[in-house]
């Protein structure tokens, strides 16, 4: 695309700008080198992107986030984190071009820090979005300190289906210009004070999708401009990290955590870590039904891709996060529906996740949380299971039809239930404990469980032998274990209460011939689920066994001393494997 210079100052331009008008002629880039964004860039990892001869084609993903209950539905639109991003100094040109052939809303995105999903929830920092709404320009700019923009503005009108765009950098101003016209400016607000603009793209409400059909950016005036990939998956590794110890093992265990695609992309210290110190990684999110399918038929696989291809680049297994859940759903498939209809959306769902990851990942996750909360389930029939969408339509064979299915779709994965609360004696063990007698019976292909041992309170503190106990009872059940989630939050001068905690599960993991795999919920605090999201931005919880600068805690050198000292010790000999305990 020919760059374009201005016949209008920029201060004119401003000022008219101000009067809702526009002035023709945009701002005049210095020369230098203009830098091609889409030509042998990637933007085959981005979600709901397709590359074509044309550009890359951009899908509607309508992605969001619910709340718990379902409610609510938080923007949820991807970032090309494996694609290129843009580092600069002084002024700095970006210039788009977007070509919708039906109508349909489209959105670029602008991102001076990329945004963090911590467990179920998007922290939106810093960025702006310009977009083609309903024939006008529409600008949009997050300031770091809500889920909402700070500043929406709409300028021009009549703008047709093949629109070029350009934003300048300049300073504490952002130039906005369509088709060669500066149509307004807007205070930049500091939105790209790391010097660093990541993209994102989407398509909104009026038809199927739009093409970015070119993508360029150049410096100003004395400014420079370099583009860079994302960085390589593989880590270089030492030899005495967890992972090392627990292969050391007599009898090897997995040491696991929960990984985010967005910080292993973007952020050095968090990539290293994950791969130092891990031989199995869990998708937080990303396999998620409302990430992964946030229409129905329409699948975004990418960002779980890239967990998969890290693992494998670093030697890490998968264990894969969750195929069915009564969380964590698009709202389409909330939707009324009649009972055969929401057993064919849970069928096609596991058909098409687990059948896409089909042999790159070792174990899933196939039912998560099953058990009830409340008094009345263990008392009415229910049996203790919950009664959800899934349980109204099918009963509890919900089950067994979910663990076929996965089976069916990727026979040679390892199938866990999943589920939190267990770890202790009480009702909700007992109810476990007779379900998985009950799917056995049946025939039902179930192979483990895990205990999530998320510890957010006193109540929570569990004791190992206790703990014990349960796993030994699965062992009489021909069932693996796996801690699966595992987290300890603690207040100020609690630090030894986490590490004991922490300690105590690994021994038993370690000295279980039935117990497969350690795992933490994340493991720096940094970007951990315990973060406290009622403020923005959000403070960092006291939960994981690194804290959010990345310095090992107590807990840390704790799990270190549990497999040195292990790894000298024969396993113990299981016994009362059959007791409920």
């Amino acid at each position: 695309m020919r760059v374009r210079r201005s016949v209008v100052s920029a201060v004119a331009c401003v000022l008219l700008a101000g009067a809702s008008m526009s002035c023709t002629g945009g701002s005049a880039p210095a020369p230098g080198p203009v830098a091609d964004l889409l030509d042998g860039r990637d933007w085959a990892h981005f979600a709901g992107a397709e590359p074509t001869r044309s550009g890359v084609r951009i899908t509607r993903l309508d992605r969001r986030i619910t709340r718990q209950d379902g409610s609510g539905g938080q923007p949820n639109p991807p970032v090309n984190l494996r694609g290129p991003h843009l580092v600069f100094q002084g002024g700095v040109r970006v210039e788009a071009r977007l070509i919708r052939t039906d109508g349909t809303d489209a959105y670029l995105h602008l991102y001076g820090e990329t945004p963090v999903v911590y467990d179920e929830w998007r922290h939106e920092r810093r960025g702006v979005r310009i977009g083609v709404v309903g024939g006008r320009l529409r600008f949009d700019r997050w300031d770091g300190d809500s889920d909402r923009p700070a500043v929406t503005r709409t300028f021009g009108r009549g703008f047709g289906d093949d629109v070029r765009l350009a934003v300048d950098v300049r300073g504490d101003r952002l130039v906005l210009e369509a088709d060669g016209n500066v149509v307004g400016t807007v205070p930049a607000r500091d939105v790209f004070r790391h010097r660093r603009i990541w993209f994102g793209a989407d398509a909104g409400d009026g038809g199927r999708g739009w093409t970015l059909g070119e993508l360029r950016a150049m410096p100003l005036g004395r400014g420079r401009v370099s583009v860079r990939d994302a960085p390589a998956l593989k880590v270089p590794r030492s030899t005495d990290a967890l992972r090392d110890l627990a292969a050391g093992l007599r009898r090897p265990i997995r040491m696991g955590t929960a990984l985010a695609a967005g910080p292993l992309l973007t952020d050095g210290a968090y990539r290293r870590t994950a791969g130092e110190e891990f031989s199995m990684l869990t998708p937080e999110n990303d396999f998620k039904a409302q990430f992964v399918q946030p229409r129905r038929g329409v699948f975004a696989f990418e960002e779980g891709d890239t967990l998969v291809d890290f693992a494998d680049a670093n030697g890490m297994r998968v264990h894969a996060h969750t195929l069915v859940w009564f969380e964590a759903l698009p709202s389409w498939m909330r939707a009324e529906m009649t009972h055969e209809d929401r057993r064919r959306v849970m069928t096609e769902h596991i058909r098409a996740v687990a059948g896409h990851f089909r042999g790159k990942v070792a174990e899933w996750d196939v039912v998560n949380e099953p058990m009830s909360d409340e008094d009345e389930d263990y008392t009415n029939g229910n049996r203790g299971v919950r009664p959800h969408l899934w349980f109204e339509a099918m009963g509890e064979q919900y089950m067994d039809i979910a663990f076929r299915t996965a089976k069916e779709a990727d026979p040679h994965a390892v199938l866990y239930l999943n589920e939190y609360g267990v770890e202790e004696d009480g009702p909700r063990w007992d109810a476990l404990y007779a379900l998985l007698v009950r799917l056995k019976q049946r025939g039902v292909p179930i192979d483990g469980v895990g205990f999530q041992n998320h510890e957010y309170a006193a109540e929570d503190r569990t004791d190992p032998e206790v703990f014990r106990r349960k796993v030994r009872a699965l062992a009489g059940l021909g069932l693996k274990a796996r801690v699966s989630e595992m987290d300890v939050l603690v207040g100020e001068g609690e630090e030894d209460v986490q590490a004991r905690q922490f300690a105590g599960k690994l021994a038993v993991c370690a000295e279980e011939p039935n117990c497969t795999s350690f795992s933490t919920w994340g493991f720096t605090d940094g970007y951990g689920s315990t973060a406290d999201i009622r403020h923005y931005p959000p403070s960092p919880g006291d939960a994981l066994p690194w804290d959010a600068a990345y310095e090992a805690k107590s807990t840390y050198w704790a799990l270190r001393d549990v497999l040195g000292r292990t790894r000298r010790r024969p396993p113990q000999a299981p016994d009362g494997q059959g007791a409920v305990g």
